[in-house]
């Protein structure tokens, strides 16, 4: 059975609900926490308004390389309920092949709650659930190396054991995109994988935390982890091909160890929320370095096409380009 990509992670439905009741502070004294949402402690809070979609990084990256033409499938765990129903059709209709699902029986599906504030970025609350369960099998093991490109996304419940089994089953071909979990870790756990990433992808914020989890950059100051490039080049020592950081409005920037690359947001009329935009950037980087053959400015230009489409749209799926129309905006 052969894939050109298997993503590996989450399968969520995701809930958004926006209000313009939060007070957004800066917060100087947290370099891990630079911005904050607070609300009045037991006050009722009005919502704007709300939606329900499909998300999960797994799922939305599998999505997104479907929607580009690659023959795609998604190694995630879901629950015998009906949003675990909903997300398998939801695959289906995408394009997506579903062989490497496994439905947990007596668990729910997962799920996460997004809070929108009055300039659009989100917080996430997030109910793991089935996705805690997810083991890779001996089979799943045969068919990861049979296939072209592994995207490995946020990771829960047994997820070392999950990592021990990805990387042993291959040693090229692997893009990550780390969760919290795996980055609160830190890099004394998570780093001696990074040698096996074709490309690692963090946003700044993760990156800061990623940094300083070496006690070697423990102590370093606010302007010294604010500046991309210091970042980029410490990662990059750790191992993978490339690293690429991602920083919201800012863009996203990229270093191979010879060149540093930067690429600004493609501006859209419409802006609506910033949910799944990592997700659509990573992964069509990913399926860019393909199309491209490694050419990293034009896989992060694709990127940056295809995230403006996400951002214009409601949820982190809606937007997502096929190949011919991803092409007809490319330039």
């Amino acid at each position: 059975m052969f894939f050109d990509f298997i993503t590996i992670g989450g399968a969520t439905e995701d809930i958004t609900f926006y209000t313009d009741e939060g007070i957004l502070t800066d917060n100087k004294s947290d370099v891990l926490r630079q911005k904050l949402l607070s609300f009045e402690y037991g006050a009722k809070i009005e919502i704007n308004k709300a939606y329900s979609t499909y998300g999960g990084g797994a799922a939305n990256a599998a999505v997104c390389l479907a929607r580009l033409g690659y023959k795609t499938a998604c190694l995630a765990a879901i629950g015998d309920d009906f949003r675990g129903k909903s997300l398998m059709a939801n695959f289906k209709n995408n394009g997506v092949m579903t062989n490497l699902l496994k439905k947990i029986k007596g668990e729910k599906t997962g799920y996460s709650f997004f809070l929108v504030g009055r300039d659009n970025e989100h917080i996430c609350f997030s109910d793991r659930a089935a996705n805690q369960k997810l083991k890779i099998e001996i089979r799943d093991v045969k068919i990861l190396k049979q296939a072209r490109e592994i995207y490995l996304t946020s990771l829960s419940g047994d997820w070392r054991g999950v990592l021990n089994k990805i990387f042993s089953s291959r040693r090229t071909g692997i893009t990550w995109n780390p969760g919290q979990l795996q980055l609160k870790s830190g890099f004394s756990i998570i780093g001696k994988f990074f040698k096996y990433c074709q490309s690692l992808i963090v946003n700044q914020d993760e990156a800061i935390e990623l940094v300083i989890s070496d006690k070697k950059y423990r102590r370093q100051d606010r302007g010294f982890l604010n500046n991309i490039r210091n970042l980029l080049a410490i990662i990059k020592k750790w191992g993978p091909q490339i690293v690429i950081i991602t920083a919201s409005k800012r863009g996203a920037d990229a270093y191979d160890g010879v060149k540093f690359y930067h690429h600004e947001i493609v501006k859209e009329k419409r802006f609506i929320n910033t949910t799944g935009v990592g997700d659509a950037f990573g992964s069509t980087f990913t399926a860019g370095l393909e199309m491209f053959k490694g050419d990293i400015k034009k896989a992060m230009q694709l990127g940056v096409t295809n995230t403006a489409s996400v951002v214009a749209n409601m949820g982190a799926q809606a937007g997502l380009l096929t190949k011919k129309e991803i092409f007809r905006t490319f330039h």
